[in-house]
Parts: C-alpha cells; structure tokens; sequence
C-alpha cells in the first residue's frame, strides 16, 4: 500500500527501550511500507539489548536518572533538544509522559503534532492513587491534549473520554497481532500465561495467591513497576517452584511461549477509568495463539466476546474467584475446544491487517 506522495519523516517519542515494543513496531513498519520515514526515538537503559534491524530507523537517549520525578524531567529535557535540531515533517507523541516536548517543537517548527494515546494516562492506578502525581499530570494533559487535534486510540471507549473531556475526534487503531498461520500444538504442559508489564493494577495481589489451588504452572513474561512486589509475593506464598518470571522477552521467543502455553491471564483491578476502559494488546495476542483466558468483564473484552467467545470473564478479582475459573479451563474440555475454535475465527476479524488500513488512511488524511 503506497500513498502516491512524498514521503514523510515522522518521530514517535517513547519512554520504553524500544525492545519489545510491539505495538511501535508493528506501526513504524506499516508507515516505512507505505513510503514514509518514521524514527522511533525511545530511552536506552544500562541493562538494553541491542536493537535489531528494521525497516525503519530507531534511536534511544540514555538518561542519568532512570525512574522518577528526576528521570522525566532529564528524559523530557533531553527529548526537546533532540527533536529541536532534527528534519521532520511531524511529531508523534506517544502517551502523555513525551507530550511536552512535542508540544513545544511542533510549535517551534511550525510542523504537524500527533498524540497516540495508549491508554488515559492520569487513570493509570499508580498515578490516580498518588493526589500529588496526579495533580501534575492532569495538569499537563489538559494544558497539551486540547493542542492535539490529530490523534488515535486503542479502543472506542478512550476515544469517546477524550472526546468528552476536551473535544478531540481521537481514531480507533487498534493494537492487534499481525493475522499469521498457526498450527495449535499439542500441549505437553498445561501452564498459564501472563504476557505484558508487571505493573500496578494488573491483579498480581489476587493471581499470585490463586496460584496455591491451581494445579499448574503460571509463566510470566514482562517486567513492570510491581515487578518487586510480585516475587515478594510469591516468596510469601511458598509459590517459587509454581509461578515462573521470565522478565522481558524478545517477541519470537514470547510467542513460542504463549502458542504452547494451556491458557492465557488478562485481569485488571478495576479501580479508575483507565482500567475500566482497557483493552490490553495481550487479549489479542493470547487470541492468535489460538488460547483461551480468563479475562476481566470489562466493557471491551465483553462486546468481542459477546461477537466470538473466546474467554472466561470473571467481574471479581478475589483468589478464590481466579483459582474456581482457572481450574475449569484446566478441567472442562468441551468450554475449552471451543474458546479455542473461536479464537481461530476471531482471529480473521481482529487483525492488524485490517487496523493497518486505518492507520495508513489516518497519516494519507494527516499529509494529504
């Protein structure tokens, strides 16, 4: 797919490593084939592995300070003066903790600004349960968001919060695997996956203890800010040889985690909007691995799984809710084969192939 038009350089600023971004990726290649130039720019952490080749550029500044007050004040600081001297076309900040400099630059240099907002930032549980945290980021998100006419989101629910709170006709991309062939294998072990961050809001406090009345294993892929909190609690729950932490993974290696794995977890705390209205890219991945999971009655899981029932939704979080619902998936067979027959259909419908095609429509609009 080509846009007929010269080509575009566009940043898109990031406060990860780049590494196992997938979502970046999997945008940055669709623009680089339809003939722009996208940058990935991102952070480069003391323990970063070395990018790979892509069909795009990708960049990270390496910071001083690398968690914190301090380590959004140099990256942010850091992130103008870099994009202040660089060629481009447009400037996309990616979630709220890069908006700043965007904001600036685009304003400096007269070039267009996108927002992709990944989620509604100032309801993440670790900013809505700190006041002060969130006084500073609320303040920055109405201060910049109404400046970003242009811009896009994970789900419909986002969209409709932004376009409430500040008037902004934010897109639906989606963040969906690309629609591969797959063969189910057979499944020697039967173990639970959790793929993605480790981080506050994502139940572990309830799922960690749930584990001690499953028999199976849970592997869990990803590293996050509760990542600490999370193996203290295995420890206290006499759970080392039952629940295993890989930390982050390249994404070949993850998906051979997740085909092979007997089912996936996707749960939330459900305290703040962000939460409420998530619509996490593991629910997909888990899908196109062919795998079935227990998974948050949220409105966005539920109106997928109303079209194509592909999980088990539990509105509780207690362990003992989680362990009940995770011992039938281990232990109903017929439920099971047909979570899993319906993922392979689902599969079809929710691709990035098809959010691909909105997302090229959205920068042919941006540039045209």
């Amino acid at each position: 797919m080509c846009f007929n038009q010269l080509q575009m350089r566009i940043y898109f600023t990031i406060t990860n490593d780049l590494t196992y971004d997938q979502r970046m990726i999997r945008i940055a290649t669709s623009l680089s084939k339809a003939g722009h130039q996208p940058i990935l720019l991102g952070r480069k952490l003391r323990n970063s592995n070395e990018l790979i080749s892509q069909p795009f550029v990708h960049h990270r500044i390496k910071c001083f300070f690398n968690k914190g007050k301090m380590f959004y004040a140099e990256f942010n600081i850091r992130l103008f003066f870099y994009l202040l001297i660089k060629k481009m076309d447009a400037v996309c900040a990616v979630d709220l903790d890069t908006i700043l400099p965007c904001y600036f630059v685009s304003r400096l240099r007269n070039i267009k600004r996108i927002y992709d907002a990944h989620e509604l930032f100032c309801e993440m549980k670790e900013i809505v349960s700190r006041p002060a945290i969130y006084k500073v980021w609320k303040q920055i998100e109405k201060f910049t968001v109404p400046k970003f006419k242009n811009g896009y989101t994970i789900s419909s629910s986002i969209a409709d919060e932004f376009k409430k709170m500040y008037g902004a006709n934010y897109e639906v991309i989606r963040n969906i695997s690309l629609n591969k062939n797959i063969s189910i294998p057979d499944k020697k072990e039967k173990y639970f996956i959790y793929q993605g961050a480790v981080n506050e809001g994502r139940s572990f406090e309830s799922i960690i203890p749930a584990m001690k009345h499953v028999d199976a294993r849970l592997i869990i892929c990803g590293d996050g800010n509760f990542m600490k909190q999370a193996k203290k609690l295995v420890i206290k729950n006499n759970l080392q040889e039952k629940i295993i932490f890989k930390g982050s993974v390249p994404p070949a290696q993850l998906e051979s985690y997740t085909l092979y794995a007997w089912a996936g977890i996707n749960l939330v705390d459900n305290k703040g909007l962000n939460s409420y209205f998530s619509l996490a890219n593991r629910f997909f991945d888990y899908i196109h691995a062919g795998l079935p999971q227990l998974c948050a009655e949220i409105p966005s899981y539920s109106e997928i799984n109303s079209r194509f029932e592909v999980a088990i939704l539990i509105p509780g979080i207690s362990p003992e809710d989680i362990a009940r619902h995770l011992n039938i998936l281990l232990k109903d067979e017929q439920l099971y084969h047909r979570l899993q027959q319906n993922c392979l259909k689902a599969k079809e419908v929710y691709n990035w192939e098809l959010e691909e095609i909105k997302l090229i429509t959205f920068y042919k609009a941006l540039f045209g």
